[in-house]
C-alpha cells in the first residue's frame, strides 16, 4: 500500500496573507459598487436618453459589468 505525505510550507506569514485577503475584499465590495451604482444609473433613464447615447436596454448589464471589472459578459 502506498500513501502520500506533505507538508506544505509558506514562506508568507499569516498577518499577510489576512492583509491580503483583506485587501482583496475592499477591491470586491468596490468593483460591486461600481457595478451597482452604474446598473441603477442606466436602468433609471429614459428610452429617449438611452438612444441619445447609443444605448439598448439590453447592453445595461454588459456595460456596468465592464464599468466596474474591465470585461464583457
Amino acid at each position: 500500500m502506498a500513501y502520500v505525505a506533505g507538508n506544505r510550507t509558506s514562506t508568507v506569514s499569516f498577518g499577510t496573507r489576512i492583509t491580503e485577503m483583506g485587501a482583496h475584499a475592499v477591491e470586491a465590495y468596490r468593483n460591486w459598487r461600481v457595478y451597482r451604482n452604474t446598473l441603477n444609473e442606466l436602468s433609471d433613464m429614459s428610452a429617449r436618453e438611452m438612444a441619445d447615447l447609443g444605448i439598448n436596454p439590453t447592453m445595461i448589464r454588459r456595460i456596468a459589468l465592464e464599468a466596474a471589472y474591465g470585461k464583457t459578459a
